[in-house]
C-alpha cells in the first residue's frame, strides 16, 4: 500500500478527549472507522457505545454515510498534506433502549381543582 494513500484520523469526543491518531487507507469504509471506535472506547466515560450503529461521524461538517469510504469524505482543499484529520463522534443510543429505560411515575396523583364559578 503507497504511503500517499494512507490517511491520519483523529476521533474527538464529546468531552474533548480524543482517540488516536490511526492510519487507515483510503479505501477504508466509515463503518470500518465506527468499529474501531466502539472496539478502542476510553473506559470510565459516562456515554458508551453499545453497538455501531449508535455512533455518528461527523467530518467538514458532515454525517458520514456508513458505506462511504475515507477517500470519499476527505475535503482535499481543507486539508493539510501530513496532518491529521479530526472527525468528531457523536453517540445516540437507540431509541427502543431509552423509551424502555424511562422513569416510570408510581407515586398517587392528588387531584386538585381550581375552577371558580361565579
Amino acid at each position: 500500500m503507497p504511503e500517499e494513500d494512507l490517511v491520519d484520523i483523529k476521533f474527538r469526543l464529546y468531552d474533548g478527549s480524543d482517540i488516536g491518531p490511526f492510519r487507515y487507507s483510503a479505501t477504508s469504509t466509515v463503518d470500518m472507522l465506527k468499529q474501531r471506535i466502539v472496539s478502542d472506547w476510553p473506559k470510565g466515560k459516562t456515554i458508551i457505545p453499545e453497538a455501531v450503529n449508535e455512533v455518528k461521524l461527523i467530518s467538514s461538517g458532515k454525517i458520514l454515510e456508513n458505506n462511504k469510504t475515507v477517500g470519499q469524505c476527505t475535503v482535499p482543499f481543507g486539508e493539510v498534506a501530513g496532518g491529521v484529520i479530526i472527525m468528531h463522534v457523536v453517540v445516540q443510543p437507540s431509541l427502543a433502549k431509552t423509551k424502555t429505560e424511562k422513569k416510570i411515575d408510581d407515586s398517587p396523583r392528588k387531584i386538585v381543582c381550581s375552577c371558580s364559578i361565579l
